[in-house]
């Protein structure tokens, strides 16, 4: 049995099987990557909810794994060498994920790199530009009179929609086989016509693309559980 005690975040969330991957998050745009990630390659894990109501991700534990206090991280007993890795950011994550277990990453050296290119392109685009413009559509920043702020990220969130319409003509995922790439990005996609409620704000249903796509990664049954993973505690 794989001691994981050494680790102060498994005093807050203890290990039910400390055999299996510890996956701490929920299910926001950046958490369900990793816990859609897991469900997709099928390797087992145990999810924990980190509460943002109640600061989870600030309290000590959570923070003695990530002390950068942001979800998801995860804590892998079966680590390289056999030994147990702490690992946190979802691009991270998801490319250790892949290599670990050998799917939705081209072993091809050239189409591995597209792959993190694009994973690379959500981590620095898609992700950080989709929050502002949550935060100044529907979130505090609303209340902002001044329109710029929002304009601004309307603008730099259509612009990056016809970056990845125009990287989907003639193909269903975004390097031509389903990947890492398309678990990042279509994790953040589903926003702008959801939570968000912004397609007609950003012209989703112009876009030739996109809107079919998404649809598409909505549809897989392990993006089907990982949405709803972690769940609170009952």
């Amino acid at each position: 049995m794989t001691d994981l005690s050494e680790f102060e975040i498994t005093k807050k969330w203890p290990a039910k099987n400390s055999e299996i991957l510890q996956l701490y998050g929920l299910p926001t745009p950046n958490g369900i990557k990793v816990s859609i990630m897991l469900e997709e390659i099928g390797l087992p894990y145990e999810p924990h909810y980190v509460n943002f109501a109640d600061d989870d991700q600030l309290s000590p534990e959570f923070m003695s794994l990530n002390p950068n206090n942001k979800i998801p991280a995860i804590l892998d007993p079966n680590g390289p060498g056999g030994k147990p890795l702490p690992l946190w950011e979802s691009g991270a994550i998801l490319i250790y994920l892949a290599e670990k277990s050998g799917k939705l990453l081209s072993t091809d050296p050239v189409k591995r790199l597209e792959t993190i290119q694009w994973l690379m392109f959500q981590m620095g685009g898609v992700g950080p530009m989709f929050g502002q413009l949550g935060f100044f559509h529907i979130f505090a920043g609303k209340d902002i009179e001044d329109p710029r702020p929002k304009n601004r990220y309307v603008e730099e969130v259509e612009r990056l929609l016809d970056v990845i319409d125009g990287q989907l003509e003639g193909r269903d995922w975004i390097t031509g086989e389903y990947s890492i790439a398309d678990i990042a990005i279509a994790s953040w996609l589903r926003v702008i016509p959801g939570r968000y409620d912004a397609a007609d704000l950003l012209g989703w249903n112009d876009l030739d693309n996109v809107p079919a796509y998404l649809e598409r990664f909505l549809a897989r049954p392990g993006v089907q559980a990982g949405m709803k993973t972690p769940a609170p505690a009952s």
